[in-house]
């Protein structure tokens, strides 16, 4: 009778015949990170003053500040352009600081008081002065970076009240990408604004 090449193979090596898989190659139930109820019960509740409003809001542990903004409160001014922390268009103010959303848990929030791109304009609809520069200078043009951009542009200049030169400028937006200006009206926006912010104008 014709033996097969491995089980030659097997026996020169005193291995014998090849082993039968007895390993099981089904699961039953699930494991303890799939369980659904395990999943149902890993929810928090958070709460957080988002543009000045109280809000209480049940997520899932893993969920992003990004998502809890866009997808529990409707602020969809904030955007999601890589989830990889690069981009910038998802830029928030988390207790007075510019923080990416998309890289930050939803209960790390918790507490915690964030503004948003709706939350800079006043009652009444006048913009914030950065705003106001932007659309002045023209620093946009798709418009999908300009949220982010704008919070961050904010920041830089809330944290240098004394001036910020024009590379102090593009080395504060490291962190924010724009695909479409070029970033040199931004620069001018951002150096307009600055006066205005700090009642220099």
């Amino acid at each position: 009778m014709d033996h097969c090449p491995m089980d030659h193979w097997a026996s020169s090596r005193g291995m014998g015949q090849r082993p039968t898989l007895t390993r099981a190659r089904r699961m039953t139930t699930l494991p303890a990170q799939f369980d659904v109820k395990k999943r149902e019960s890993a929810m928090a509740q958070v709460t957080l003053t988002v543009n000045g409003k109280q809000h209480t809001v049940e997520v899932e542990n893993r969920t992003l500040l990004v998502e809890l903004l866009r997808e529990k409160l409707a602020l969809t001014g904030t955007h999601v352009g890589c989830d990889t922390s690069q981009c910038g268009a998802c830029v928030v103010h988390v207790n007075g600081i510019s923080a990416k959303s998309c890289t930050m848990l939803a209960v790390q929030a918790q507490g915690a008081t964030v503004i948003t791109i709706e939350g800079l304009a006043a009652a009444d609809g006048t913009l914030h002065p950065m705003q106001e520069m932007f659309r002045e200078h023209h620093a946009l043009q798709c418009g999908f970076c300009t949220p982010g951009m704008v919070m961050s542009a904010i920041d830089l200049v809330n944290n240098h009240p004394s001036g910020l030169t024009e590379q102090e400028i593009r080395h504060g937006l490291e962190g924010n990408l724009c695909r479409c200006t070029g970033y040199h009206n931004i620069v001018k926006a951002i150096a307009a604004a600055h006066p205005l912010m700090h009642a220099k104008a």
